[in-house]
């Protein structure tokens, strides 16, 4: 077996089906020149060996991560789990077509007690040591121990609570080292080790991220969008860049342009002070990018260029995941961007006049959309919204409220239109997605994973309501000081972020102007026929 190797001096451009359609976009921007963090690739035919636990594969694997980090040792001149330059990797996953949030990533492998002392000798900040080293601790116990993840949430919101803060991201560092033990002592009781040798724990988590192809979710996603070809994720090992250095540091996703209602202008969510997972995961709400620009205005800057010249280089909306390090900017994905299909039309349209494709492309883009049910949809006579949210997918829904993919599903079946409300958004609930007319979430924000797969399934959303609140337990909900039960009536604006209780007409209208310009397309040059 091969690894593949990402640096900006690479010549022969991997495939999507050698590497995963991430890994190869990530060599595409590394030869472009934009500022990509070393990585390198161990490849989707070792996926089906290793879910099958072949010994071949785990010798396999312990050769191709052996050589692939010391190619990362080399470039970034850091060692794995060391004691003063410490490096940590990402463990990442990618198959030959996107599949957002469906498969699992491990954050900073590396992270041993030995290297959690050499980050603070190496940055003389304890504070940022120990978030380290705690996120690893939590990423490592529910990816590849199967730990589950709301016990770490527990223990972190309690010390937090003892501490008097609000919040555990307010903890400081000595309290993050003890919320360190916390959680070792948690996975301990769960029968379960976390090795403190570097090489052994990036050994399991790759082996988890090519498990993870098998989850129920990756399993239910690759059936409803007819993706069961696929032959298997990748693993991408990349050098770590820390979003959570502080205050001139966060992480993002941005769009090139607005998926959800096609308009022009880039889509950008950032949370400072944060790893990534914590945007793409729909676990916290994240803020748009005039926080980006008032705390580093040179990143947020070098941000909108790279868009606009990703855009340019792939001839397509963009959907970027991005860290700032120290004021630093670092790329750490690109994909074609999962849009409604309202969008799909204007943006096809946009990109033929700016001459970035040609109508024949566009044609073949929208091959897929049936344009004689393509329509933008509105709620007649609401009144007053009974609470906001962001918008995260556009047009309306109006249906009977279930808490759970589960109910959603049995109330679909029964011919009943629904809206699935949950606490954020978890592409775990993929199955209720599916069924859904409409998805409105406590927390999360517009460009997380789940909130993408809802775009790309057309159905309408709404997220980071911060008046909902969710008694699970209790069957119960209250939006603004309102009591929601399962069955209720519930409508969403996928476009205002407005929602309302009760029952409501929905009207259509059609996006006539740019119908007619695909029109105009197909009379002047035909898509000829095939011989």
């Amino acid at each position: 077996m091969r690894i593949v190797r990402i640096a900006p001096d690479m010549t022969d451009l991997p495939s999507a089906e050698q590497v995963g359609a991430k890994a190869a976009n990530l060599a595409r921007m590394a030869a472009l020149g934009l500022p990509v963090p070393p990585a390198f690739v161990l490849p989707v035919s070792l996926c089906a060996a290793t879910v099958a636990g072949e010994p071949k594969a785990r010798k396999a694997l312990e050769e191709g991560l052996g050589e692939g980090i010391a190619f990362l040792e080399e470039r970034t001149g850091r060692r794995f789990g060391d004691g003063r330059q410490p490096l940590l990797v990402s463990v990442r996953s990618g198959a030959a077509r996107s599949m957002p949030g469906m498969l699992e990533t491990v954050l900073d492998v590396g992270c041993t007690r030995l290297a959690t002392q050499g980050l603070i000798r190496m940055t003389g900040h304890p504070r940022f040591a120990w978030d380290c080293r705690r996120r690893f601790l939590e990423s490592y116990g529910s990816v590849v121990l199967n730990i589950d993840p709301h016990g770490f949430d527990r223990a972190a919101a309690a010390l937090a609570a003892a501490e008097g803060l609000p919040d555990a991201l307010d903890l400081d560092g000595e309290a993050l080292e003890r919320l360190s033990e916390t959680y070792q002592h948690f996975i301990e009781e769960a029968d379960e080790s976390v090795p403190d040798a570097p090489m052994e724990q990036v050994l399991a988590a790759a082996q988890a991220v090519y498990r993870s192809w098998m989850s129920p979710r990756a399993v239910a996603y690759r059936r409803i969008e007819r993706l069961e070809h696929l032959a298997g994720t990748a693993v991408t090992v990349q050098a770590m860049v820390y979003g959570n250095r502080g205050l001139t540091s966060g992480a993002g996703v941005a769009f090139s342009r607005n998926p959800s209602t096609g308009d022009a202008a880039p889509m950008i969510d950032v949370l400072l002070s944060a790893q990534g997972e914590e945007v793409v995961s729909g676990s916290r709400t994240p803020l748009g990018e005039e926080v980006l620009r008032a705390a580093v205005p040179e990143a947020a800057a070098e941000l909108r260029d790279v868009l606009a010249r990703l855009e340019r280089a792939f001839g397509d909306v963009q959907d970027v995941e991005f860290t700032v390090e120290d004021g630093r900017l670092f790329i750490l994905q690109t994909r074609n961007a999962k849009r409604t299909p309202q969008a799909a039309l204007r943006i096809a349209v946009a990109l033929v006049e700016e001459g970035l494709i040609t109508p024949h492309e566009a044609l073949a883009r929208l091959d897929d959309l049936d344009m004689d049910v393509l329509s933008e949809t509105h709620l007649a006579e609401t009144g007053d919204p009974a609470a906001y949210g962001t918008g995260a997918s556009t047009g309306v829904a109006c249906g009977r409220v279930a808490f759970s993919s589960e109910t959603a599903q049995r109330m679909a079946g029964g011919g009943e239109p629904v809206i699935l409300v949950r606490p954020d958004t978890s592409t775990a609930d993929v199955t209720g997605f599916s069924v859904a007319s409409g998805i409105l979430t406590a927390v999360g924000g517009r460009t997380a994973h789940a909130a993408l797969v809802a775009r790309q399934m057309g159905k309408p959303s709404v997220v980071g309501c911060a008046a909902l609140v969710m008694d699970e337990a209790g069957h119960v909900a209250r939006i603004a000081g309102q009591e929601i039960h399962e069955g209720d009536w519930l409508a969403l604006d996928g476009g205002t972020g407005a929602i309302y209780t009760g029952r409501f007409e929905i009207v259509t209208s059609r996006p006539e102007a740019d119908l007619a310009q695909v029109a105009a397309w197909r009379t002047a040059a035909p898509v000829p026929a095939c011989a």
